[in-house]
């Protein structure tokens, strides 16, 4: 095997790593990130030692620091879903006659994705400092289980307000952690939530109107070419119905930039449209990713208690009811309205 051979099997396996370790993300002792590092440990005998230190400087400095690829990244998709829909797809659709504000409405929702993107990477998510640490300790109560009192962050060197967390990321503890998250380039926290939430949202819908209005222009093709009551002569020469198959086929080298992008929004709205439930879900039972992630390790019980061999049992206390819950995405709690409660 040439090393040019192995070079390129080399960045295969850490691309592929990559994949892994994104979709490991919150779980540091998962079976598939101790299979990566257990694979790593092999490849090493085998991968120039200058190499691996190189790989290793990269994926630090994307996935273990704060780093603009991704926000760059997600600005080129974006532009090049709306550069296709705006020259090939809104130009069909139009001479179509479909109403205009229909196709307007993935501008529209554009243009409130972009306001949400900017005020959740430019917002300060809760990072907490000196001068208010005091303040910002009496707002939520330690469980015992996921946040306990007197655990001081190394780092930061300042006790660890309950629901907060260090990000290794931007190295700093951050008031009700929910996860760093690299397309905004910036934590999600309590001050920031709500605009995260919304980006999230408009972003799902942007994907589904125009997988929507894709879909249905490609429709309203084949139905004025009358194709499904054609037919075709296959490889043995034999006349055959249209079928669906062959459908997809002919508008692919029909149209391919246009079937290619329905085909990426249609997995960007599933993806997308997934993540914005489980949020949901997070929202309306007073949730944060980190917690979720935490509780795992724990059983669910409707009472905090001690089980065989002293296992801890965990019960989420921040929930006060689906009204409460949302409403403090929107408007974090402050230390004078919870002693009001």
């Amino acid at each position: 095997m040439d090393f040019l051979t192995l070079l390129v099997l080399y960045l295969c396996f850490v691309l592929a790593a990559v994949a892994l370790l994104c979709a490991c993300s919150g779980r540091r002792e998962s079976f598939l990130a101790r299979s990566v590092s257990g694979a790593s440990q092999v490849l090493s005998f085998v991968i120039p030692t200058q190499l691996q230190t190189a790989t290793q400087r990269v994926l630090h400095r994307l996935f273990h620091t704060r780093s603009c690829l991704f926000v760059v990244l997600h600005v080129a998709l974006q532009a090049a879903v709306y550069g296709e829909y705006t020259w090939e797809v809104f130009v069909y659709c139009w001479e179509l006659q479909f109403h205009l504000l229909l196709l307007l409405l993935p501008y529209l929702l554009l243009a409130g994705n972009m306001g949400c993107f900017i005020l959740c990477s430019r917002a300060n998510p809760g990072i907490i400092t000196k001068s208010n640490h005091a303040s910002l300790v009496k707002i939520y109560a330690y469980d015992g289980v996921l946040f306990q009192k007197g655990i001081v962050c190394p780092t930061c060197n300042m006790e660890k307000p309950a629901r907060s967390k260090h990000c290794s990321f931007c190295s700093m503890c951050v008031h009700r952690f929910d996860h760093h998250c690299v397309w905004v380039n910036n934590c999600i926290g309590a001050f920031n939530a709500k605009y995260f939430f919304l980006y999230l949202f408009t972003l799902t819908a942007m994907a589904a109107t125009i997988a929507i209005i894709t879909a249905a222009l490609l429709i309203q093709v084949v139905l004025l070419s009358n194709m499904m009551r054609g037919s075709y002569i296959d490889d043995q020469g034999q006349e055959r119905a249209v079928e669906i198959l062959f459908l997809i086929q002919h508008l692919f080298l029909t149209f391919p930039r246009i079937v290619f992008m329905l085909g990426f929004v249609i997995l960007l709205t599933l993806v997308l449209g997934a993540y914005c439930c489980f949020h949901l879900y997070l929202a309306l039972t007073n949730q944060t990713s980190n917690e979720w992630y935490k509780s795992r390790r724990y059983g669910w019980s409707h009472h905090l208690t001690l089980q065989p061999h002293d296992r801890r049992v965990y019960k989420n206390t921040y929930s006060k009811g689906v009204w409460m819950n949302l409403k403090e995405i929107f408007k974090p709690p402050t230390v004078l309205e919870r002693k009001k409660k």
